[in-house]
């Protein structure tokens, strides 16, 4: 019996019994790393929207987008439980070592979803509470509990769930979606498989181990290598065309630009790793750079808001 196979290993159908897990593991089951990117672009997407909205219902907005965002890893935790516990980079987490039973991560991940879509429909608006609904459901079940573990494409359409939060910032302030909405979760969606995709090269036999699907196990590294190149050309057009569109200035163009290069350059130097390269340096900084690239993308789109405003602010006392 593989590991895929065998859920009754991670204790999913075992008996039930409470463990005595702290606030710090209940918490680790909400992936912080991971929410606070989404935290963070749900922020800049509602900033850019246009119209206005009640600060407390923003913060309301953002608090509730980053909960459903943690009940998502809670549900992901559940069902990973078993190949979680197999890879290097994930056995330590609450469940694989016992800190937290199965089913309290299930109970809490479907307590804090529902929680987060209800009070964010009775406070703000329903669509963005749908919205919100489909990306939890996107995430714990399109992707974990199908595309995980049956396609390579896995990270490829899986990564609509991470590329949502901007939307739905925007879509807390306006009720519904628009072009640069649209626009804002194409970055990052473009984005993922080439860091995605870059940590998979090096954690090839983690994912072997455990017979998940990922690029590089399936259709080799110099593929994988090939399709980092094309993803990142892509993101790179995506990641200026706000300046194109009117979301953004010439300065945010300038930078982004620059800042795609650079992504562009990690990319090729992935490229021309040689196949069966042990130390994988090259996709280590193409996958450390990819984090701060999206983080400094969705700031320079910030940092333009501000500045135009203030500009509009200093012109209209003029």
């Amino acid at each position: 019996m593989t590991v895929i196979d065998n859920h009754e290993t991670a204790g999913i159908d075992g008996g039930f019994s409470l463990s005595e897990a702290g606030a710090r593991d209940f918490f680790e089951l909400l992936k912080p790393r991971v929410m606070s990117l989404v935290v963070f672009t749900a922020v800049v997407g509602l900033l850019l929207a246009p119209g206005e909205i009640n600060p407390i219902l923003g913060l309301i907005s953002i608090l509730c987008i980053a909960v459903g965002a943690g009940a998502s890893g809670a549900l992901n935790m559940w069902y990973d439980a078993d190949i979680d516990a197999v890879m290097s980079r994930t056995a330590k987490r609450p469940i694989p070592t016992g800190r937290i039973e199965p089913r309290e991560a299930l109970a809490f991940g479907l307590t804090l979803s529902v929680f987060s879509v209800t009070i964010l429909g009775l406070a703000v608006n329903w669509f963005a509470a749908c919205l919100l609904a489909f990306t939890i459901f996107f995430y714990a079940v399109v992707y974990t509990m199908w595309l995980k573990r049956s396609t390579p494409q896995n990270i490829v359409i899986g990564g609509a769930s991470g590329a949502f939060p901007p939307m739905l910032g925007w879509a807390c302030v306006t009720g519904g979606v628009s072009i640069d909405s649209v626009l804002l979760f194409l970055i990052i969606f473009l984005w993922t498989p080439a860091h995605f995709w870059a940590l998979a090269l090096f954690k090839m036999r983690d994912y072997g181990s455990v017979g998940i699907p990922m690029m590089p196990n399936v259709a080799g590294e110099r593929s994988t290598k090939n399709q980092i190149v094309v993803y990142s050309a892509l993101t790179a057009a995506t990641a200026v065309a706000p300046y194109f569109t009117g979301l953004a200035g010439i300065g945010y163009g300038i930078f982004a630009a620059l800042l795609s290069a650079i992504f562009i350059y990690c990319s090729i130097a992935v490229w021309r790793m040689p196949d069966g390269d042990e130390k994988m340096i090259a996709a280590k900084k193409m996958f450390g750079y990819s984090i701060f690239y999206l983080f400094a993308i969705f700031s320079a789109l910030m940092a333009d808001h501000f500045a135009a405003g203030f500009g509009a602010l200093v012109g209209g006392l003029l």
